[in-house]
C-alpha cells in the first residue's frame, strides 16, 4: 500500500482490541504499539511507542462500555498522534455512544451527540468512519467527512446463507423508528416487511401496541440497529408469536450493547437466535448459547484501505 501519507498505521484503545487486530489481520499489517492505561487516580496514560510522522493513521476505537473511559481514551489517542505530526488521523469508531441523545425531546435536555461530536472533531481528526449511527442525520452533526457503513450487508449474508428458503420469511421492525433500516434489509433479502407499532412510557421501558402486517405462521427476523436492555426486542418478540401467531423468531442487530440483565431476559425470551456483529465486545460472564456474533472486520478493513487509496467506498453499500 502507498500514497501521499507514506503507509497505513493501525492503532487502538482498550474498546476492542480483538475487533482492531481482526482489521489489521485483514489489512496485512500489525497494530501500531501503544500503551493505554491509568493512573492511580484514574486519569488516562497514554504512550504511543513509534513513528507517525506523516503517516495515514486510523485509530480503533467504539465507545461502549464503560463509554466515559472509552471516549476519553479516543480523545487523548487522537490528541497525542496529532501532536506527533501523524499526516493524516482517521477515528474508526464502530460504535458511536452518546447517539440516541440527537435532538432535544423535552425542555432543557442537551444534544450529547453533537457534543461528542465537536469533542471528536477538536481533539484532531479529519476524518471519522463508523458504522450504523443510531439515526442517519447524525453524519451531519460532524464538519469533517463521515463514512456511514452498514452492518445490515451481514447480516443479510448470513441468513440468505442460514436459512436458504425465504419463501416464509418476514422481516419486521421492532418500532416505527427502525422501519427504514428494516426496509433495506427486506429489500436485500426479497421479503415482506411488517412493523410492531409501540408506544416508551419512559426510558429503556416500551409496550407494544399492535402489529402492522400479517405475521401468522411466518419466520420472522427481528432487525435493529441495536440492543440495549434488550426490553423493545424481547416484547415484540413476545407479541409476534402471542398476538401475531409467528412461527419462530429471528433477530439481529449491528450493535449489542446489552446493558443490565439484557442477557437474561434475551435467553428467556422467545428469540431463536440473535446475531449481532463485533462492533461492541461481549459482556457476559459466559458465551450464551442464543448469541452468535459475525465479525465487521473485513468490512472496515476494506473500508479503511479505500480511504488510504482515495477511491470511493460506496461500493461497501451495495
Amino acid at each position: 500500500m502507498g500514497s501521499e501519507y507514506g503507509e497505513i498505521k493501525i492503532f487502538t484503545c482498550n474498546g476492542n482490541k480483538e475487533l482492531a487486530e481482526g482489521i489489521a489481520r485483514h489489512l496485512g499489517i500489525r497494530l501500531g504499539r501503544s500503551q493505554v492505561d491509568c493512573f492511580e487516580d484514574g486519569e488516562i496514560n497514554m504512550r504511543i511507542f513509534e513513528t507517525v510522522r506523516g503517516h495515514d493513521v486510523f485509530v480503533i476505537q467504539p465507545t461502549s462500555y464503560p463509554v466515559n473511559d472509552h471516549l476519553m481514551e479516543l480523545l487523548i489517542m487522537i490528541d497525542a498522534l496529532r501532536r506527533s505530526s501523524a499526516g493524516r488521523i482517521t477515528a474508526v469508531i464502530p460504535y458511536y455512544g452518546y447517539a440516541r441523545q440527537d435532538r432535544k425531546a423535552r425542555s432543557h435536555d442537551p444534544i450529547s451527540a453533537k457534543l461528542v461530536a465537536n469533542l471528536i472533531t477538536t481533539a484532531g481528526v479529519t476524518r471519522v468512519l463508523t458504522m450504523d449511527l443510531h439515526s442517519d442525520q447524525l453524519q451531519g452533526f460532524f464538519d469533517i467527512p463521515l463514512d456511514h457503513l452498514r452492518g445490515m450487508m451481514t447480516c443479510a449474508r448470513y441468513y440468505s446463507e442460514r436459512l436458504e428458503d425465504l419463501s416464509n420469511v418476514i422481516m419486521v421492525s421492532p418500532d416505527l423508528g427502525s422501519v427504514a433500516r428494516a426496509r433495506q434489509m427486506a429489500e436485500a433479502l426479497e421479503v415482506p416487511l411488517a412493523i410492531v407499532d409501540k408506544r416508551r412510557p419512559k426510558a429503556n421501558e416500551s409496550e407494544v401496541m399492535n402489529i402492522i402486517g400479517s405475521v401468522d405462521g411466518k419466520r420472522i427476523i427481528l432487525y435493529d440497529d441495536m440492543v440495549d436492555t434488550a426490553g423493545s426486542l424481547c416484547g415484540a418478540a413476545e407479541a409476534l408469536i402471542e398476538i401475531g401467531g409467528a412461527k419462530e423468531i429471528y433477530a439481529c442487530a449491528s450493535h449489542g450493547v446489552l446493558s443490565g440483565k439484557a442477557i437474561e431476559l434475551i435467553e428467556q425470551s422467545a428469540v431463536k437466535e440473535l446475531i449481532f456483529t463485533d462492533t461492541v465486545p461481549y459482556r457476559g460472564e459466559k458465551p450464551s448459547a442464543v448469541i452468535k456474533y459475525l465479525t465487521a472486520a473485513p468490512l472496515f478493513a476494506e473500508a479503511i484501505e479505500r480511504i488510504f487509496q482515495e477511491v470511493s467506498i460506496s461500493t461497501l453499500f451495495r
